[in-house]
């Protein structure tokens, strides 16, 4: 997802550059994401603006059945990219080290990848799930209770949820 932007780097503030996006993100929460798109690249005045909305499907991990499904991605991007080099001279310009700043290296590359990055983990959910209604694994044996019930025998109640029952059995029975 490089892009070379030297000439839009030459142009005046408020030109433009559309590029098409089909690739594979690799991330590490996400074996492989696959990401379609347009990106239009904005010349402004400290560097370029970067926005476009990509559709991508992931591979996630249940959080109940642990079984791995798709999920769709939409990502809405919009990040501003500085310059690490000035192109006409190719000297060296100031980068904020502690801003979070995307940046183009010294061959006027833009790279869109970890923008696409932090945006697709910002669009996962936190505990995924693969359906709505996931019913998880049996505590006992780990069976995906999603293709039907075990043979296992409900674990007794623990000794505080024993008492609410009678309590609650008592109260019934007035």
């Amino acid at each position: 997802m490089e892009i070379n932007v030297a000439q839009l780097l030459k142009e005046t503030q408020g030109a433009t550059r559309t590029h098409e996006v089909d690739d594979t993100l690799y991330l590490e929460e996400i074996a492989e994401c696959h990401i379609q798109g347009q990106v239009q690249l904005v010349r402004t005045k400290r560097g370029i603006l970067a926005r476009g909305t990509f559709l991508g499907t992931g591979r996630l991990m249940c959080s109940r059945c642990l079984t791995s499904f798709e999920y769709p991605l939409r990502l809405n991007v919009e990040d501003e990219f500085l310059p690490s080099v000035d192109v006409s001279t190719g000297i060296a310009l100031p980068v904020d080290e502690d801003s979070n700043v995307f940046t183009i290296d010294d061959r006027h590359i833009l790279d869109l990848s970890e923008a696409l990055r932090q945006y697709s983990l910002i669009a996962m959910p936190m505990k995924p799930l693969c359906q709505p209604d996931c019913a998880g694994l049996c505590p006992e044996c780990g069976s995906n209770l999603n293709q039907g019930a075990c043979d296992c025998v409900p674990r007794s109640r623990g000794l505080p949820l024993i008492e609410l029952e009678k309590l609650d059995s008592r109260r019934k029975s007035r």
